[in-house]
Order: C-alpha cells, then sequence, then structure tokens
C-alpha cells in the first residue's frame, strides 16, 4: 500500500514541478503564440471575469472552492481555452469523458460532473464541423468550462469526500489530502495525462479497493432482481422445514451465501442451512447461533439496493480517512466496536471496544498516541458529575466514599479538598455545581489500570474499565464518549515494545505499585477512530454493521442537497 501511494504522490509531485518550470520558462507564452480564435478569446475571458464574481469571503463550500479554482485556472493561463483549439476539441476531452463515466465504480455519480451538458455540446459542435457549419463561440467557452469544472470537482470527490464530514456532523475530524488540483489539470494537459492524473486521486488503500469489487457485486444482485424477504414468524432452527425455509435458502443462494442446489429437500433446515445462516450473522454482527431470530430476519430482508447504498456511503468514508495510515497503528472501527493493531498491512491484535453511546458518540479523527498513564486517576467531567453522580448521592449520601472519589471545592480560581458530609446534596443542582469530583486509582477507578492519550479537540482517550462484564455485549454504545478496550496490557505492551524498560512484567509491576505514573511512548504511534458501517475482510467477506448513531442517513441527506451548479457553464447572452 505504501509503495503504491508513494507512486501517485510522486506522480503529483513530478507533475506540479513540471508545470511550474514551465511556467517560469514562459510558458504563458507559448500559449499566447497558438492559433486560436481572437473571439473565442475574448468570449472566455468576458465569461470568467463577468460572471465569476467571488465574494471576500472565507472558502467554505464546494460552490465557492470550483469557481476560486476556475478562476485561478483560467487567470494563469491569460483565458486561453485549454479543452479546444481552431480545429474543435482536442483529444484530452474524450480522455476525461471516458473517465467520468467511471466514477459509479468509485460509488459517484457522472452526471454530477456535467456529463450530460458535456456530451450534448460536443455533439453539436461535431456536427457543425461535419457540416462546414460556423461554430458558436459561446459554445466553445462553455464546453471548455463544463469540463474544467468537471476535473476539477471529480477530482476535488476523488480527494476529498464528496460531502464535506464537518458539515454533517460536528465530531468527524476530516483529514485534508493536500494537492493542488490547478497545477494538477494544467500538468495533465500539457503531458496528456488526464485520466491518469484523475486515478491517481483514488485512494489506493486495499480496503477501498475491496469495497470497489464490492459495490459491482451487489450491483450485480441488484440488476439481475435483488433477493427476496423471509416471512416474520417463529424461529427458524435447524431441523425446521416448510415454505419459510424455503424462503431463507432463497435468499441465501441470492446474495452468494449458498450454492443453487446443494440439497434435494429444498424446505429442510439442514446442516448446510446452518452453516451458511451463521456465516451471514458473522458478517453482519448478529450472535452466531445459527438461528434465525427477529434480528437476523430484519437484516436478511434489508433491500439490495440499501445494501449498495451502505457500501457507497462507506467509501466516501474511506475517501476521508488519511491516505497514509502509518506502518504501524491502531484502528477502532465505532459500529464494530472492534480495536485492530495493524502493522504493514497484516492485524496483529484484535479486541473487543465499548464506544460512546448515541447520546456521547465517540468521535472520528486521526491522531497519534503519545503516552499512557498508569493507574489513572479519573477527574469526573462536570456533566456526567451533575447528570449522574447527584442523583446517586441524592439516594446514598454514601456513594462518593464507596467509589473512592474526593471532592474539591471551586471558590476564587482555586479548589481545595472538602469533607463531602459537609455538603446538603439535595440542594446542589447544576445551575450552582462548584464541585469537583476526583476518583482516585485503584480497582474501583472507571478507567481501570491504565488510560492512552492522543491529543484530540474532543478531550476523549482510550483506557482499561472496571466494568469487564461489558465486553460480553454484542451492542457495546455505553460510554461518554472515551473508549475502553477489552485487552489494555497487551496494546500497552505493543505500544511501548521499543523502550525495553517497560516489558510487560515492568508495565505491571508498576501498576501493582497503585501510585499514578505517566510514561512516555518510544515514537508515537498512529490511531484512527473510523465510523464504517460496510468494508471487506482481506478473505473478501462483506461485513455489514448496524448504523448505531444514524450517521449513514445524515450522509445519504447531505448527498442529495445537490450544491449551486455554476451559471457560467451555462450559455449567456453577451453584455
Amino acid at each position: 500500500m505504501a509503495k503504491s501511494t508513494s507512486k501517485a504522490l510522486i506522480l503529483i509531485f513530478v507533475q506540479t514541478i513540471a508545470l511550474i518550470w514551465a511556467y517560469e520558462l514562459g510558458f504563458t507564452q507559448d500559449l499566447n503564440a497558438q492559433a486560436l480564435s481572437e473571439l473565442v478569446y475574448e468570449h472566455l475571458q468576458n465569461r470568467i471575469e463577468t460572471e465569476l464574481v467571488l465574494p471576500n469571503t472565507a472558502i467554505e463550500d464546494e460552490y465557492t472552492f470550483t469557481t476560486s479554482r476556475l478562476s485561478r485556472f483560467y487567470g494563469r493561463r491569460n483565458y486561453l481555452p485549454a479543452w479546444i483549439s481552431n480545429d474543435g476539441p482536442l483529444p484530452q476531452v474524450d480522455a476525461l469523458i471516458k473517465t467520468i463515466r467511471e466514477a459509479n465504480r468509485e460509488g459517484l455519480m457522472p452526471d454530477e460532473y456535467n456529463l450530460g451538458e458535456i456530451e450534448d455540446k460536443l455533439r453539436e459542435i461535431r456536427q457543425s464541423k461535419d457540416t462546414n457549419t460556423p461554430i458558436d463561440p459561446s459554445t466553445l467557452v462553455s464546453l471548455d468550462i463544463l469540463l474544467t469544472e468537471a476535473f476539477l470537482t471529480y477530482g476535488s470527490h476523488l480527494l476529498d469526500g464528496r460531502v464535506n464530514p464537518e458539515k454533517i456532523e460536528a465530531s468527524w475530524y476530516p483529514n485534508r489530502y493536500e494537492v493542488d488540483l490547478v497545477l494538477l489539470l494544467q500538468a495533465a494537459l500539457g503531458s496528456n495525462t488526464v485520466e491518469e492524473s484523475l486515478h491517481s486521486l483514488i485512494p489506493e488503500d486495499q480496503r477501498y479497493t475491496r469495497m470497489r469489487q464490492a459495490l459491482r457485486h451487489y450491483r450485480d444482485i441488484a440488476a439481475r432482481g435483488g433477493w427476496n424477504s423471509v416471512p416474520d414468524g417463529p424461529k427458524i432452527k435447524k431441523g425446521d422445514s416448510g415454505a419459510r425455509v424455503q424462503e431463507l435458502r432463497k435468499r441465501l443462494i441470492a446474495e452468494g451465501y449458498l450454492e443453487g442446489d446443494l440439497s434435494a429437500n429444498k424446505d429442510l433446515y439442514d446442516d448446510l442451512l446452518e452453516q451458511a445462516i451463521s456465516k451471514y450473522q458473522d458478517n453482519h454482527g448478529l450472535k452466531v447461533d445459527g438461528i434465525v431470530g427477529r434480528d437476523t430476519i430484519a437484516s436478511l430482508n434489508v433491500s439490495v439496493e440499501d445494501r449498495v447504498r451502505q457500501i457507497e456511503l462507506n467509501m466516501e468514508r474511506m475517501r476521508w480517512l488519511p491516505r497514509e495510515l502509518g506502518k504501524r497503528y491502531v484502528l477502532i472501527n465505532i459500529p464494530n466496536f472492534q480495536l485492530e493493531v495493524v502493522e504493514n498491512d497484516e492485524p496483529l491484535i484484535h479486541m473487543r471496544a465499548v464506544v460512546g453511546k448515541h447520546s456521547d458518540p465517540s468521535p472520528v479523527l486521526s491522531s497519534e498516541i503519545t503516552y499512557l498513564v498508569l493507574n489513572p486517576s479519573w477527574h469526573v467531567p462536570s456533566s456526567i458529575a451533575t447528570s449522574e453522580i447527584l442523583k446517586e448521592l441524592r439516594t446514598d449520601p454514601t456513594y462518593l466514599a464507596k467509589n473512592d472519589i474526593k471532592v474539591y471545592k471551586i471558590a476564587d480560581g482555586t479548589r481545595r479538598e472538602i469533607n463531602p458530609d459537609t455538603v446538603n446534596w439535595n440542594q446542589v443542582s447544576e445551575k450552582n455545581f462548584d464541585y469537583r469530583f476526583r476518583q482516585r486509582p485503584g480497582s474501583k477507578n472507571v478507567l481501570g489500570r491504565v488510560k492512552f492519550i492522543f491529543p484530540n479537540p474532543f478531550d476523549v482517550y482510550l483506557h482499561d474499565t472496571s466494568s469487564p462484564e461489558l465486553f460480553t455485549k454484542f451492542v457495546r454504545s455505553f460510554s461518554h464518549g472515551c473508549m475502553r478496550v477489552e485487552k489494555p496490557m497487551e496494546l500497552a505492551e505493543f505500544l511501548m515494545r521499543d523502550d525495553a524498560e517497560w516489558t510487560r512484567e515492568n508495565i505491571l509491576n508498576a501498576i501493582n505499585k497503585r501510585s499514578e505514573k505517566t510514561v512516555w511512548l518510544p515514537e508515537p504511534i498512529p490511531l484512527h477512530i473510523a465510523y464504517l458501517t460496510a468494508w471487506v475482510d482481506k478473505d473478501g467477506s462483506v461485513q455489514f454493521r448496524n448504523d448505531i448513531y444514524g450517521l449513514d442517513k445524515v450522509l445519504d441527506e447531505a448527498w442529495g442537497q445537490r450544491d449551486k451548479t455554476l451559471s457560467l457553464s451555462d450559455e449567456s447572452p453577451n453584455p
């Protein structure tokens, strides 16, 4: 993965440097020397200068980004057309059209990149040429702008995604991949590499590549008519028979979990059918018991069209991820409730995780784990203190002592420890709460024996827990945003393995001393917290998970809100 990504980066770098070098040597003067129609030049300059007026504000939305890039692109060319000559459209027009037609492979829609308008104007221009009819210069200008806009917009979507994640969810922390698309386009035109340049922006991570294959597979199923529903009713288990078993078998065959004719007795729930259901359950985050109950039927009855869309939405999220995840890194997928340690693209450690509940979601971000805290204290956030601990105190005045929680009074910018028995907690509310709670290290501490710190604006971290029984649950969204890990010692040992002083034995010895201690990692380790409700394992198994935060729907709705179209792409009367 790293080698292929580096090759793409080298391509972009070389093209960009070549372009800058060309400008320095007077590339603009060479363009001016081309035999272009003066009338086309005037139309193009007029269209850009009079209709592409940007407000003096910060660039925020895609419309402003695109118009800004268009203005800069043509300004650097002295308003000379990029895609046409006196003889008509250049061959690179067809290369761009071919590439845009393939946008659906990326879960994107070709029509969003002016494809229909481009083909209409191209057809009009070529018909005029075939019949020796004069071509309206404004038609040539419109085509040129449409093509440039298509390259810049499609390139932006491949690079950073169709939707800005910050616009739909405040806790998403996007990773921008810095490429100057204006320079890339000019270099691509100069080197006749339009198709290759756009392809270089497609994520090269194998997870994304496998999702492209899954998208094609599920679209093929949809084209064949999709799959049937399994009627509601009592649980279905091995040994059962009847019409519902027949429908269940048909359903699994349609998705590829069963071959077409594995059993002569089609209405019997046999061993092969049980194995197929168990595999299906495992691939959908369900309890693997081979019994078709309510949750399994609900999952089976999700339409293939919805699964296709789910794959498309998660390909979009993969475009938000950093292009380089790291040689070794920690990955948490929130809807899967799992943490994975990866090195050289191979998973080394798997463990269950507890993530934030719907009202306190864990954020999506990329950062680096920089240090651990052994035997951490828990400085209780005020929101938790007022919404949860105060309620406990009103029914049990000994709650703080039972849980080894110290109380501090805040006054004049300082805090001092006080006896909790001196406070009438029934008279304390969120409005007059001027206390701080700190839970001391120990067996009762909710952070457990170790926490893992990484810089982030949400004040969240990974940590051990004093409630390991939660890891036995299938749905593990219980926290206030921080993430609890099932095997903290294994994770700590991995993170500290390059420091000979901090072996597993020494880590445990330090914990047994019961004193709080900060331990810095030898070098920071990348951490990626993702929200993927669909992905494909290395063995080709397509995985789907429930949308626990409802973010698939939010993303789908944001995707459907088309950005403003550029008026200067349409025919406009001369002033």
